[in-house]
């Protein structure tokens, strides 16, 4: 019995220590080669790295681009329908952070009620000009599929584009967003952030949400805001009211004064409803009352 004691101990010790060892190792540990030098980043290579804010910048919509089926295509050809435009900067072929951010994407578009080609457009294109129709395709392809898991009435994914490009095209485009990134030369993948936009109609960016998770409430309340209440519902013009998109945090943070506001005028709207009914119903009591005397 204590000698198989012994071999149980011994046992959970190696486990114990083969855990350690793989806990302990960084993530290029269980990478191939070219992932593992990739992942040798120093402060010095992010600096200048990062997403900008250019609020109300003008994009250029008259920048050539391919589509996914290898068609020319003018950036401004998806701001013809009059929709607001969800913009993100990202590569098909990145190892992680790209398929993060386009998976987040995909899962809060997938919960929103609005449907990209109806309400609003999306279109994601590639800074890497290596890149081709082809890749844009397969990206289209499986980000489609994701959002259609979460969406009760599915899309064929017309409304969402995935362009690609040569590097005077995305340079522009990259500089008016305001989105900074670098080659490595080594590697020859890309140091970036990660981040998607929403810009008005008429190409001008109204706001920025950073990360690879996104809130389906914030992009719903940023579409609408952003199309100037040409979508939406009542209850959405409501809760514009009383959140408003703080550019800091990326986020819709609620606004105290106009809560209390609404707050009140709803409860003069009650007691008023309560005082206009107690008096009909007093008034209908001494109608009743007068005529029995008689």
């Amino acid at each position: 019995m204590k000698r198989w004691l012994q071999e149980i101990s011994k046992g959970l010790a190696i486990l114990l220590t083969a855990g350690a060892f793989a806990v302990a190792q960084p993530p290029s540990s269980f990478q191939d080669k070219s992932s593992s030098a990739a992942s040798q980043v120093t402060p010095a290579d992010l600096s200048n790295i990062g997403i900008e804010q250019r609020l109300d910048q003008q994009v250029p919509l008259d920048l050539q681009f391919k589509d996914e089926t290898g068609k020319t295509v003018q950036l401004g050809d998806y701001f013809k329908s009059g929709r607001p435009v969800l913009l993100n900067l990202v590569y098909y072929t990145c190892p992680m952070l790209c398929g993060e951010e386009l998976t987040g994407e995909a899962s809060a578009l997938g919960v929103l009620r609005f449907t990209p080609g109806n309400e609003y457009e999306v279109v994601s294109v590639s800074f890497n000009p290596d890149e081709t129709p082809k890749d844009a395709a397969g990206k289209k392809q499986l980000y489609i599929a994701r959002m259609n898991e979460h969406r009760e009435h599915k899309t064929n994914g017309e409304g969402w584009h995935f362009l690609t490009g040569q590097p005077p095209e995305i340079k522009q485009l990259a500089d008016a967003v305001g989105f900074h990134y670098r080659r490595d030369p080594l590697t020859r993948q890309f140091i970036h952030a990660a981040g998607i936009m929403i810009v008005t109609p008429t190409g001008k960016i109204a706001q920025y949400y950073y990360g690879v998770e996104f809130s389906p409430k914030d992009i719903r309340l940023g579409l609408i805001e952003a199309s100037r209440d040409k979508i939406g519902t009542l209850v959405d013009q409501v809760t514009l009211y009383c959140y408003h998109y703080d550019p800091k945090t990326g986020r819709y943070g609620a606004v105290v004064t106009n809560i209390m506001r609404l707050a009140g005028a709803a409860t003069m709207l009650i007691l008023g409803g309560f005082l206009i009914v107690m008096f009909r119903r007093e008034s209908h009591s001494s109608k009743n009352g007068t005529g029995r005397a008689r």
